[in-house]
């Protein structure tokens, strides 16, 4: 596999991450170097560290992993994304720095990185060299991350209520999205 078509994997596999971190961005007063730091080390982190344990299991649980991940992002995002809904109807102040928990964090962590596991057990069948695959990916996966918050915040420091419910929604599309992709609605 070439670089180019690893780059490309890297791309693809982190647009979730992007997505949920642009959301994060909508969520904060002010985007810091500690926040973007904060969802570049959890979401690159854990799309480097998904692939590396589905090459490790390789084909031992592929088609269990194949056949669930799509249920399990779709859960998670929306679960996520309905906490998000709720609390930006609801009209009660909220501390900026409880968005960013470790609960909350590692739960859209795994919720991002699923699909980079049954991509790492891919990596097992075509005998990647996995090491330079999950440098690239949690490097790409970090700087876009770290991008899509301060985009996320750009946009959305002003009218915060309104773009938590934008996020929300968004994270909910996301999780059908890619519910309906694993289930061939989408080509």
């Amino acid at each position: 596999m070439s670089l180019m078509e690893l780059f490309l994997i890297a791309v693809g596999l982190s647009m979730d991450a992007f997505a949920v971190s642009v959301c994060k961005g909508l969520s904060v007063r002010k985007a810091t170097v500690k926040h973007a730091l904060c969802v570049g080390l959890y979401f690159g982190g854990f799309q480097a560290l998904m692939p590396l344990i589905g090459y490790l299991l390789g084909t031992q649980f592929e088609s269990f992993i194949t056949n669930v991940d799509h249920w399990i992002a779709f859960v998670l995002l929306s679960f996520i994304g309905g906490n998000m809904i709720r609390e930006a109807l609801s009209h009660e102040e909220e501390k900026l720095d409880d968005s960013f928990s470790f609960k909350t964090m590692i739960t859209l962590a795994v919720a991002t990185s699923i699909d980079a596991l049954a991509m790492g057990v891919t990596f097992a069948f075509l005998r990647v060299n996995i090491v330079p695959a999950v440098l690239l990916i949690g490097v790409t996966t970090f700087v876009l991350s770290a991008a899509g918050l301060k985009v996320g915040n750009v946009f959305g420091a002003k009218y915060k209520s309104r773009a938590e419910l934008f996020g929300g929604v968004v994270l909910v599309l996301l999780g059908l999205k890619i519910l309906l992709e694993h289930l061939g609605v989408f080509g």
